[in-house]
């Protein structure tokens, strides 16, 4: 498999094509012009998108391949860490999304992750899962005909389950994505904003939708 990494910090780069070398074939760019030209005429099965770049930032090059229908799935790299960035990443079509400094096996992690996804279009800002309908432009949330109440966090959390329903996601995992690094939550707030979640959109209907994963974390399914 190929993985074009896009990062003009040649230290990191170096490092990452040492690492992913035993497991994938490595293309690199130092620039946005340089990595939005390669996966432009290449075919990548995973693209490593730095977030700041001399040229052009990650979430601007992201957009012209999603309008340009390349949909190579997008790992941003970035040392951002609010929550505003991240959703803004997520919205425009960033598949994935890790804070430096990282492990190295997460990253790993990470895209084995994103290869085992079916291919699949640019992510749209109306998501649904069975009767479940997040519409992010308006800010609102249906069960069937009903809307749901939900807070701002709330809805960040939805999204993030949603994004990846069938998927066991781990707390570490929600915190990372969900939460700004400012906030330095613990562990038991995922478990609190669930359980309000779960108030908001399971508990007035049989079916429910958000599944404790014991052990590993929470999944949303239909």
């Amino acid at each position: 498999m190929k993985i074009l990494v896009v990062d003009d910090d040649q230290e990191l780069v170096g490092t990452l094509k040492d690492q992913l070398a035993a497991f994938f074939l490595i293309e690199t760019a130092k620039s946005g012009e340089e990595g939005e030209f390669l996966a432009q005429v290449n075919e990548y099965d995973l693209i490593i998108l730095d977030y700041i770049l001399p040229d052009i930032n990650g979430l601007e090059i992201c957009q012209k391949l999603r309008d340009n229908n390349i949909k190579t799935p997008i790992l941003m790299l970035t040392g951002k860490g609010e929550i505003e960035e991240k959703v803004t990443a997520l919205n425009l079509g960033i598949d994935d999304y890790l804070t430096k400094p990282f492990n190295f096996d997460e990253l790993l992690a990470r895209i084995r992750a994103l290869l085992r996804r079916p291919p699949q279009t640019f992510q749209s800002n109306i998501i649904t899962v069975g009767d479940l309908t997040i519409d992010l432009d308006k800010g609102q949330v249906w069960r069937g005909q009903k809307v749901m109440q939900l807070r701002r966090k709330e809805l960040y959390l939805l999204e993030y389950l949603a994004r990846n329903a069938g998927r066991v996601i781990s707390r570490e995992m929600i915190l990372e994505h969900v939460w700004d690094s400012a906030d330095e939550p613990i562990t038991n707030t995922v478990d609190v904003h669930i359980k309000y979640l779960r108030d908001s959109i399971d508990r007035q209907f049989e079916k429910k939708l958000i599944k404790t994963i014991h052990g590993l974390g929470y999944k949303l399914e239909a």
